[in-house]
């Protein structure tokens, strides 16, 4: 059975970063280091956080 939802932690800012990589973690709603969102676990947003990969951390959430 897969997660149906995946939480999504910043561990790294995204200042200094590109236009479109800044654009992401806000669209994935997160505020900026530290701060965490639950997001469902579609292609859509499985394509935002790789993306970002190298700014966040996912791990999977069964609800």
């Amino acid at each position: 059975m897969t997660a149906n939802k995946l939480k999504v932690t910043q561990v790294r800012s995204g200042i200094g970063r590109m236009d479109r990589h800044r654009r992401v973690l806000k669209g994935l709603g997160l505020r900026g280091p530290h701060s965490e969102v639950v997001v469902d676990n579609t292609p859509s947003f499985r394509g935002m956080i790789k993306k970002v990969l190298h700014l966040v951390e996912v791990e999977e959430v069964n609800e």
